[in-house]
């Protein structure tokens, strides 16, 4: 009998409660029922249950005003519920009241799973570019491994039960999923850094950062980027407490690399050579194999070069830290910036104004960052869309001959887009379908 058959047994028919039918929530669906567990499921959005109610008999909807919440297991709750901050979801405080636990699938999966060898990554910036490095790193080593997490593949659609299970799972974990994961802590913990973000999911960014550190709290090895105030916080607690194996790396450690450009890749590189180090591969592999990394789709990622002047997309540059590292590694910028704003705003940018040459606002932050571009001395065009600011990027680029066409929002992409991924494929589909002069 496979692991999550066994587990589903455990539960001696108690029904298991899913909250939210984002990407994770859909795959937790899947691998219980397929296991035989009963399930009653929930969204806020009542569309998103339709197709169960068609695909699976037996799946009882959730009503929150009557359902008793002593009867299920615990409730997988997605890291899109809020959980905490500005208020716990309805769901939640009902849990809450009836004693019944709440977790990620994150850590249900390890639960099932309890065996496997994990690495989680964590941190404001950097965290999809290390997974997605150490994974290849580990591939071409022959070094079996899956990745997941917030990534892209949710932990129940990774394939661990055949003959043959990965090696280890290399996880992106975000704030979110931490703070639903109250027992399981990855065999290797890596912070590659910490800038105050999601501070209305948190309360704070004291909150924020605690929330990361509790990848600490067990045993097993905890690689820390020092580069900034919060990470050398961590690393000296980190130290203090002897609970693990505390791994030092900073940026000034590491050379760039050419598909890597900027400090904060070479923070992402310290961090992936430190955890492969860990694993056991040698230096000089690591180093050869990381020099043929392409790159990380949505972020930096070039998509085109016309006429001398470079298409990247950094769609997955979320607020004004991230976006921060891409205007630190080009000249000649041609802006496109824009979506949902964040707390932050654009605050810090200011410095990299003589890399700008001319800023394309799109989204529903257009007239709030022109206030900021209007006090910075910034030229800028209010485009609000997408299409609009590709074509003006392009047409002012190309006439100067020279520069770069970047979409590095610092914003939430969901005002307009899904998610930061289908906002960047648009960009980079309108860039491939722009003429050639």
């Amino acid at each position: 009998m496979s692991e999550i058959k066994d587990f589903v047994t455990s539960l001696e028919g108690k029904p298991v409660l899913i909250y939210g039918m984002g990407r994770s929530g859909k795959a937790t669906v899947r691998a219980l029922r397929e296991a035989g567990a009963s399930l009653v499921i929930g969204d806020d959005n009542e569309e998103n249950l339709e197709e169960y109610l068609k695909e699976y008999k037996g799946i009882n909807i959730l009503d929150i005003a009557t359902q008793d919440f002593s009867k299920p297991a615990f409730l997988v709750l997605s890291p899109g519920i809020s959980f905490t901050h500005p208020r716990p979801h309805n769901v939640v405080i009902k849990a809450q009241e009836a004693g019944l636990a709440i977790i990620s699938d994150i850590e249900l999966f390890f639960r099932i799973h309890p065996n496997l060898k994990t690495v989680g990554v964590t941190g404001t910036n950097g965290k999809s570019t290390v997974v997605s490095l150490l994974s290849h790193v580990l591939t071409q080593a022959g070094i079996k491994n899956a990745l997941g997490g917030n990534i892209g593949t949710a932990v129940f659609d990774l394939n661990v039960e055949g003959k043959t299970p990965p090696e280890w799972v290399v996880l992106e974990l975000s704030s979110y999923q931490i703070d639903l994961c109250p027992h399981f802590r990855p065999d290797i913990s890596v912070i590659i850094n910490l800038t105050p973000d999601h501070i209305d999911r948190h309360g704070s960014v004291e909150n924020y950062a605690a929330v990361k550190e509790r990848l600490f709290e067990q045993e097993g090895a905890a690689i820390i980027c020092s580069d900034d105030a919060y990470t050398k916080a961590m690393l000296a607690r980190a130290r203090a407490a002897k609970i693990r194996e505390v791994i030092e790396v900073s940026y000034h450690d590491v050379a760039e690399v050419k598909t890597l450009k900027g400090e904060h890749n070479r923070q992402n590189i310290a961090c992936v050579f430190a955890a492969a180090r860990k694993i056991g591969l040698s230096p000089e592999l690591i180093k050869s194999v990381i020099e043929s990394f392409p790159g990380l789709n949505h972020r930096q990622y070039l998509v085109r070069t016309i006429n001398g002047v470079a298409y990247i997309n950094d769609s997955k540059a979320t607020n004004a830290a991230s976006t921060a590292t891409a205007l630190s590694c080009q000249d000649n910028i041609y802006w496109i910036v824009g979506g949902r704003k964040k707390e932050t705003g654009l605050a810090g940018l200011e410095k990299f104004a003589n890399n700008i040459k001319h800023a394309f606002l799109i989204g529903e932050s257009t007239e709030d960052f022109s206030d900021w571009f209007d006090k910075y001395g910034i030229k800028y065009s209010r485009c609000y869309t997408m299409e609009n600011a590709v074509e003006q990027a392009h047409t002012k680029a190309q006439n100067a001959g020279a520069g770069a066409v970047m979409l590095s929002p610092a914003c939430a992409s969901f005002d307009q887009y899904l998610s930061f991924e289908k906002r960047g494929d648009h960009f980079a589909k309108l860039v491939k379908e722009l003429k050639e002069a």
